[in-house]
């Protein structure tokens, strides 16, 4: 009995030894999977739709010419500031040799009837002085004479016209002095000496001169994708960001939204117009491309988490896994699962209404963000 008895402690000897080996091989071949966290932190926070386009003068005027003719002078340089009045350019005429043939042809011809009217009003003077003609024939023969000389005069400068371009006795308007409509910047200058231009009328819209704008009042004007368009407002604040002044940012106020999209590449969007803030020590180019960010919500000195770190459950129910104080040194800490209520979110944080505070440590469960350079499972 008691030889069986030894036997029987012995091979229970050996089996908590094997068992004892087995245990310690097996916790030393395990791996050991320790996650890195994230910090729960306090940010400001908004949503955005960002508009593409370019700065550019509210106004763009147009100077044209109300006569044809060749630029024989230009006056002004692009990118000079003129006062509205301010001569821009003059023209030389060419004549047309039709209408030239026609003048001559009238002056012509009121010069024969001004020659007959003469004779005629001679005649009657004479017998009106002598009493045989009453008074009435002979006050009609002298307008009538009178008015054959004003005939002549108007036939003289309707040549005069044809031939130079202005009429005589008004060249102070004469029209191939080309001036400024406006007070502004000389943007553009297309033409140059030599060029000939066609003159604005109801059958052509004429050769442009030159172009001017008020570069004090400049807008940003953009497109906004159809998802996005919805969500803006008239009065809405919005940051532009000017391509060629990357350091810095103009403040601008939504002014226009089209009520009518353009399909682009299969992409429908819509036209937007904002009021510029300019600084006065910056100046602004017509037409430098920008962006422009319009806020559409916004909250400040919120509790947020980086939304790639937030799980959803088989409901749709956001939740993360926090780090158990006091487990962290542990070979395997302790983490709690918590219910969140989140806010509005950039894209890259998520505003937490509720389920975590400051400074908390969630666990990081992406474990593709390890390759990005925002840690992951860690296994030892």
């Amino acid at each position: 009995m008691k030889k069986g008895l030894k036997i029987l402690l012995i091979v229970l000897f050996i089996g908590v030894v094997l068992a004892a080996f087995y245990y310690m091989y097996a916790t030393s071949t395990k791996d050991n999977v320790n996650y890195e966290t994230t910090e729960v932190a306090i940010r400001d926070i908004s949503t955005k739709a960002v508009a593409t386009g370019a700065v550019k003068p509210r106004e763009v005027i147009e100077i044209k010419p109300n006569i044809s003719g060749v630029i024989s002078e230009i006056h002004v340089v692009e990118g000079e500031t003129v006062e509205e009045g301010a001569l821009i350019a003059t023209l030389r005429v060419i004549p047309n040799v039709q209408s030239l043939n026609a003048a001559q042809q009238q002056i012509n011809s009121a010069q024969i009837t001004l020659n007959n009217e003469k004779i005629q009003y001679n005649r009657t003077k004479s017998l009106y002085d002598q009493g045989v003609v009453p008074k009435q024939e002979y006050d009609n023969a002298l307008a009538t004479y009178q008015m054959a000389q004003q005939n002549l005069k108007a036939a003289q400068s309707d040549y005069k016209i044809a031939q130079t371009g202005i009429a005589p006795g008004l060249e102070q308007y004469a029209t191939i002095q080309i001036r400024a409509t406006i007070s502004g910047m000389i943007l553009s200058i297309p033409v140059e000496i030599g060029n000939t231009v066609q003159e604005i009328n109801n059958f052509s819209v004429g050769t442009t001169i030159a172009t001017m704008a008020d570069v004090n009042q400049m807008i940003f004007e953009g497109n906004v994708d159809e998802a996005d368009v919805g969500k803006l407002k008239e009065g809405m604040r919005l940051s532009v960001m000017i391509g060629a002044l990357p350091d810095e940012r103009f403040e601008g106020v939504l002014n226009f939204i089209s009520p009518s999209g353009v399909e682009t590449n299969g992409i429908v969007q819509f036209e937007i117009k904002a009021d510029v803030n300019l600084k006065e020590d910056i100046f602004l180019r017509a037409n430098y491309s920008a962006n422009a960010e319009v806020i559409l919500s916004e909250a400040k000195n919120v509790v947020t988490l980086e939304t790639a770190h937030i799980q959803y459950d088989d409901k749709g129910q956001a939740y993360v896994e926090v780090l158990k104080p006091g487990t962290e040194k542990y070979d395997q800490p302790v983490f709690q699962k918590k219910l969140l209520e989140t806010g509005i979110s950039d894209g890259v944080h998520t505003e937490i209404k509720s389920g975590l505070k400051q400074g908390e440590q969630v666990k990081i469960f992406n474990t593709d963000l390890e390759s990005m350079g925002h840690g992951g499972p860690r296994r030892g």
